[in-house]
């Protein structure tokens, strides 16, 4: 059995074919390729390479077709993709190698390729945002007015407004996104460190090698090396949590405003039971709770990658590979499914 967000058949309820894509293996490996690209411009801009060395290892990386389950066996024993990948970029242009991959280290090409598929993740995420949040727009203007029982502690308090509920939803929902955009400056940045993180191998051009590849790739370049230093990223992973948790948090209230004798909405479409005809479950709230609590988890998972020993580490660097793109499905599957849920309410408060 693979995982709910791929799999045949609860990847129908979990899955982002969209968010997906931008984890897949040709996405990671156009990445790779791009940081080697614009470190290959880099050196030789900077006088590190002989002139042409640098367009040579660029042309003969661009023109590379790597199968990337061709990788697993050396992935197998190496841990990672890069050494099997230098090994056959180098063996393709032996003539130019001094360009391709010099005073870089694994860790810089994939925690790049993690900052240039973080950038793309960020905006799909603001994107679907946006229209979410015109869709409770919508929901206001139909039902806003309508009258709601307040609930305190899941007993009956005092008499509001459908429109109290959405607001409280759509003011939550755009912290959150502020929360997300603003973390983007700490990941969408280049890695540049080298060995152990010092940048050595470039002598007193690191910063400049590291500025030119940054304008290259459309990201910021850190002033140091952040193999070790996985604060941006964890930080990241709060707020993918934090978002989620909101959407799990309206997918509650749905849930409980939907429950027979309350009536407080009505939503087309709901699943049906195998052994009871006559229900109509809440899915999609349900699947919100679901994704919140599943990111919440993660979110622990994320904590412990914080503890990167000494210069780099292998262990924790891993588990950030296991948990932060399930992270990003179930954040942009939250969103879609909150989307859909908005879509599906054909009644709320009373009348």
């Amino acid at each position: 059995m693979s995982d709910v967000f791929t799999h045949p058949w609860l990847g129908g309820l979990f899955g982002d074919t969209e968010m997906q894509a931008l984890w897949s293996p040709e996405a990671q490996l156009a990445h790779y390729t791009a940081f080697e690209v614009a470190l290959s411009h880099a050196l030789e801009a900077a006088g590190r390479v002989p002139q042409g060395h640098g367009a040579a290892v660029a042309a003969t990386l661009e023109a590379s077709v790597i199968d990337p389950a061709s990788l697993a066996e050396d992935v197998a024993h190496d841990g990672l993709p890069i050494p099997a990948l230098m090994r056959r970029w180098r063996a393709a242009d032996p003539v130019h190698k001094d360009a391709l991959h010099t005073g870089a280290t694994s860790q810089d090409v994939m925690d790049t390729a993690l900052a240039l598929t973080l950038r793309a993740v960020s905006s799909l995420l603001a994107r679907r945002l946006r229209t979410l949040d015109v869709a409770l727009g919508n929901l206001d203007v139909r039902f806003g007015d309508r009258p709601l029982m307040g609930r305190t502690r899941m007993q009956a308090a005092l008499a509001i407004r459908v429109a109290d509920r959405l607001s409280a939803w759509r003011a939550s929902l755009a912290a959150q996104a502020h929360r997300l955009d603003a973390s983007r400056a700490g990941v969408e940045r280049v890695q540049l460190g080298g060995a152990v993180g010092t940048r050595h191998a470039f002598g007193d051009q690191g910063q400049a090698i590291a500025d030119a590849m940054a304008a290259q790739l459309g990201l910021s370049a850190s002033d140091h090396a952040w193999h070790s230093d996985r604060g941006g990223v964890a930080h990241y992973a709060a707020c993918l949590a934090g978002l989620s948790g909101t959407l799990g948090k309206m997918g509650q209230d749905i849930a409980l405003m939907a429950q027979q004798g309350l009536d407080d909405i009505r939503i087309a479409g709901g699943g049906g039971s195998s052994a009871m005809p006559h229900k109509s479950n809440p899915v999609l709230a349900e699947l919100l709770v679901t994704l919140a609590r599943l990111n919440a988890g993660s979110l622990s998972g994320m904590q412990h990658a914080l503890i990167h020993e000494q210069e780099r580490s292998g262990a924790a660097w891993m588990l950030e590979w296991a948990l932060l793109p399930q992270m990003t499905l179930a954040t942009g599957r939250a969103v879609t499914a909150a989307q859909a849920l908005c879509d599906q309410i054909e009644d709320m408060g009373g009348a």
